[in-house]
């Protein structure tokens, strides 16, 4: 139970610091600190890679002391979970390949900014096919259907495991404002025709045919 709270909480804290670097307060004070053009070339890497480091000694709690057993699967059915495992991979990769990887990472903009060229690059479209068909999230779906079916889960990975859970869905509600105020009656009519993280069929339900995006 120690573990599962250390590591619940470690992550909590975590989701917190990481949600703070998104909100406009923070980004303003790096807009002045650094200027407008290495901020739009740089803040989304610098994001992500405080991200990916401070993330690591939560990994490190856990390696060290996984904490007692809470279940123990053994074949065939641990077959079974980690077939799930690998479809919500292969899921993943798919979600990331229809996006654009290096945007995502902001690697993109920080070549821009180092090329000399134009900042901010032109707006993304908004994803609406494949398997942004399926769920508004397939990347928090995917996600989740990797971490979860696990044959062995210790009282950390279930402390992980739930406070990826929790975030997963306080962001998806963050993100899907901002995705409402960029693409307005696109989006919402997107909401009312995909599922937001589990997917299901809506039945008895007609869609509306979605408006065009428009390009500047």
């Amino acid at each position: 139970m120690q573990e599962f709270l250390m590591v619940f909480a470690l992550l909590i804290a975590y989701g917190a610091f990481h949600s703070l670097l998104a909100t406009n307060s923070v980004k303003a004070f790096f807009l002045s600190l650094i200027g407008k053009r290495a901020y739009l070339g740089l803040y989304r890497l610098f994001y992500n890679a405080v991200a990916t480091i401070t993330f690591l000694p939560i990994l490190a709690v856990i390696a060290v002391d996984r904490g007692d057993t809470i279940w123990q699967v053994d074949a065939p059915l641990s077959y079974f979970l980690f077939a799930i495992q690998i479809l919500g991979l292969i899921g993943l990769t798919i979600s990331l390949l229809q996006i654009d990887g290096m945007r995502f990472l902001g690697l993109k903009q920080a070549a821009a900014w180092l090329n000399g060229d134009k900042l901010p690059l032109i707006e993304e479209p908004l994803q609406l096919g494949g398997v942004y068909a399926l769920v508004r999230h397939p990347l928090y779906l995917f996600s989740l259907m990797f971490i979860w079916p696990s044959a062995t889960m210790t009282s950390a990975l279930l402390g992980l495991n739930i406070a990826i859970t929790v975030y997963f869905i306080l962001g998806s509600l963050l993100e899907e404002q901002k995705l409402r105020q960029a693409f307005g009656p696109i989006y919402e009519q997107y909401q009312a025709d995909v599922p937001w993280l589990i997917p299901f069929p809506k039945l008895g339900r007609t869609s509306k045919p979605l408006p065009k995006q428009t390009s500047d």
